[in-house]
């Protein structure tokens, strides 16, 4: 009987490290009652730990009745769960995709409430007493759609993880939700216009006061946002309550923008609401209680109606045309984007800003372009570069010189992101004892598709955000994204420690200015350039 008792105990001893091997592969996922829980100042909430990172998903930063300004949200008692993402704000339904698009962008359309101003944390340790950079995420979608949860790179694990940083997104109010200008029908909506980015306020006042609760530094925030987000980041350098909730930004493919909607015109197309909605301007509450579709259809005819009168008037409507965006209110948002006082505001604020090569490329819009010969390249660029298409072409080999393809000839983003990035890059860099300024280009290719994704809009997010294996439809998660992505990552976590870029890995990457303009151009060798495309841009402007 003894002598059974010791085997087993023997083997039991044995097995110890098999057993141990197992638990810690079933432990990927920690959660329950006492795990991860931490304070805020609306109560205590509990997240989960995920292959070591805490996480919590869908906690509350305020809250807000239609087209009024934010406010704190309730207190709870106990502890709240925060295992899931929240509600986004709603937006037009997706009721169609492009396969072979939506095969590489892998969208989440999560559901709509407008009950929607949730966010989200990744951070490697909290109760710790460490003070991490914190990283502030705002989604793309322009100002009209979007959320935190759309795209798989905008998962906040693999960036903390790496970087010892607090990673965090939200969701906050868009399109009519968040921008419709009411101010003219009482003061109970006079924070309509701009309600939206109050909301993404709001949220960096949360950060300062709670992020330490989850190993934060609430003194060293950057904001980074892509495309519409990019733009959000832009607008908040510009806002004087946004001032002092952050230290760093990060622009990304998100300069396309050089002024704010004027107030008279947000106005007018609040006017223009009520007269498609036959209402007076003394039954303006009743938008509050009407269904969004039913709202969202009178301002889709409201914008056709106010942009036919712009044109008619002969005043710009902007590239893009009328959208949802934020406008001059003399108190959110008091300053155009140019005025010295708005640009004073940010004058500390060290600027990392870029775009991808390729960003909306004609050979996605006109998929037969992707199939052109060199001749049917040329005889396209002829129809905007005339007798100077072999001098564009020459430049462009000039450039980027391992251009092959004839339509990649044809699908470099010269015209939108690339330029604005240059004006934006020009403007903060000439401020008189300011803040550094740092450009890049992304300009890796995607195998993926036959290469038919390039370096298009919304490619680089999976490598800032170090997760090249989440993003594999669009990245191809070869060794060569990979390793890019370890050194883009580390970059921005650099720069959002200390506001500097540089990282091991990468040539040495100057500030920027207006004279040496110089870029960091991302690609399987990364590479610092000089006005590498500046004729390009000069000859695409004059067209």
């Amino acid at each position: 009987m003894k002598k059974r008792s010791t085997f087993w105990a023997v083997l039991a001893l044995c097995l110890l490290p098999v057993y141990g091997w197992c638990q810690g592969s079933s432990d990927a996922i920690l959660a329950g009652k006492d795990i991860a829980v931490t304070n805020t100042d609306n109560g205590q909430v509990r997240g989960y730990i995920h292959n070591g990172t805490f996480t919590y998903k869908g906690i509350p930063y305020a809250k807000a009745q239609r087209f009024m300004a934010p406010e704190k949200p309730e207190s709870w008692p106990g502890v709240r769960t925060s295992l899931t993402y929240g509600a986004v704000c709603p937006i037009d339904p997706t009721t169609t995709v492009n396969d072979l698009l939506e095969f590489g962008f892998n969208h989440n359309w999560g559901y709509m409430n407008e009950d929607c101003l949730k966010l989200n944390v990744w951070t490697p340790g909290i109760h710790d007493q460490k003070k991490r950079p914190v990283m502030v995420w705002l989604h793309g979608g322009g100002f009209s759609a979007g959320s935190a949860i759309e795209l798989p790179s905008y998962d906040g694990e693999n960036l903390s993880k790496k970087g010892d940083v607090v990673v965090v997104s939200i969701n906050h109010r868009l399109n009519l939700l968040g921008f419709l200008n009411l101010s003219a029908y009482g003061d109970k909506y006079k924070a309509s216009a701009n309600a939206g980015m109050m909301d993404i306020v709001a949220a960096l006042q949360w950060v300062k006061q709670n992020i330490a609760s989850f190993g934060g530094d609430p003194d060293n925030v950057t904001i980074f946002g892509q495309s519409g987000g990019g733009a959000k980041v832009g607008t908040l350098m510009n806002a004087p309550s946004a001032k002092g909730l952050f230290q760093k930004a990060i622009v990304e493919s998100g300069s396309y923008r050089s002024d704010f909607m004027p107030a008279d015109v947000s106005k007018r197309i609040g006017a223009a609401v009520l007269e498609v909605l036959k209402l007076q301007p003394n039954q303006v509450d009743s938008l509050q209680t009407m269904s969004y579709e039913r709202l969202s259809a009178a301002c889709k005819k409201a914008f056709i109606k106010v942009q036919l009168q712009l044109k008619a008037e002969g005043k710009p409507v902007g590239g893009f045309g009328l959208m949802w965006e934020p406008s001059i209110d003399g108190s959110f948002l008091p300053y155009n984007m140019t005025d010295p006082a708005a640009i004073e505001l940010s004058k500390n604020v060290p600027l990392l800003v870029g775009s991808t090569k390729n960003e909306f490329m004609a050979s996605l819009i006109n998929p037969t372009i992707a199939g052109f010969t060199m001749d049917e390249a040329k005889a396209y660029l002829q129809k905007k570069y005339g007798d100077k298409t072999d001098t564009y072409i020459a430049e462009v080999k000039k450039a980027y010189p391992n251009t092959v393809k004839p339509a990649d000839y044809i699908d470099i983003d010269l015209t939108t992101f690339r330029p604005g990035t240059v004006r934006q890059a020009n403007a903060k860099s000439a401020v008189v004892g300011g803040a550094p300024v740092y450009m890049y280009q992304f300009a890796w290719q995607s195998p993926v598709m036959d290469g038919m994704y390039k370096s298009v809009h919304c490619m680089d997010i999976a490598f800032q955000f170090n997760n090249i294996g989440r993003c594999e439809e669009f990245t191809g998660a070869g060794k060569e994204a990979y390793a890019l992505a370890a050194k883009i990552s580390q970059a921005w976590i650099n720069f959002a420690r200390t506001g500097n870029p540089n990282a091991k890995g990468l040539p040495n990457w100057p500030m920027y200015t207006e004279k040496n303009g110089a870029a960091m151009v991302f690609d399987n060798q990364p590479e610092v350039k000089y006005h590498h495309d500046q004729i390009l841009l000069q000859m695409a402007a004059a067209k």
